[in-house]
């Protein structure tokens, strides 16, 4: 299936920041490798957003923000549910949360940055992890007329697909570019997040599909 874009689409590049990249404190295998064609397929569309983590020290999803505790293997119960823990990562004014150099994305017409609150952490671009608080993606969206969605970046399991999933529970068409995406090994995580685009009706592409 070919997908025409036109003024109602936007391509959202999530989180595609140096710590998230191979050398960073949270790398996803793979992860610099989908910049030259998210540069390409950027080409296409009329409208682009990044998203950006954004924390602070200490935050809630850090491993060492709780004692004995060690990334990837452990989590802890937050007031909105079970916390994966995560290296330290995208302190915020670090190297580590710049947007990777190679990302050729001048025309970005919002950078939204999230995870800013020290006690709650936020895997979508619309929702914080608690399910209430909202960044105001949605708002900005409707008001701009942009209802069909394109998601690519990191990671695929967590932010990418976070991000696909609560932008249609909210109304919106989404899309995730499969091949212009890396994914966190973590086990069964790739299997939760396709089993809920299923049942959301988020459609799962490459981008050889879009025109």
């Amino acid at each position: 299936m070919a997908f025409k874009l036109g003024p109602q689409d936007a391509l959202l590049v999530i989180d595609m920041q140096n710590d998230f990249c191979p050398g960073g404190s949270l790398a996803v295998s793979g992860g610099d490798e989908i910049i030259p064609g998210i540069n390409a397929l950027a080409a296409s569309f009329e409208h682009i957003l990044l998203t950006q983590d954004w924390h602070p020290a200490q935050h809630i999803s850090f491993a060492s923000s709780h004692e004995g505790k060690q990334p990837f293997a452990d989590t802890v119960q937050a007031s909105y549910g079970k916390q994966t823990l995560w290296p330290d990562h995208c302190l915020q004014n670090s190297r580590g949360a710049e947007i990777h150099a190679a990302l050729e994305l001048d025309r970005a017409e919002l950078i939204l940055r999230k995870g800013f609150r020290v006690s709650v952490d936020s895997y979508s671009a619309f929702l914080e992890n608690d399910h209430v608080t909202p960044t105001g993606l949605a708002g900005y969206l409707r008001e701009r007329g942009l209802t069909r969605l394109f998601f690519v970046g990191l990671a695929y399991n967590f932010c990418v697909g976070h991000s696909a999933i609560d932008g249609a529970k909210l109304g919106f068409e989404c899309l995730v570019v499969k091949d212009l995406s890396r994914a966190v090994g973590l086990d069964g995580t790739v299997e939760n997040i396709e089993a809920e685009f299923t049942k959301l009706g988020v459609a799962v592409i490459d981008s050889s599909e879009i025109a």
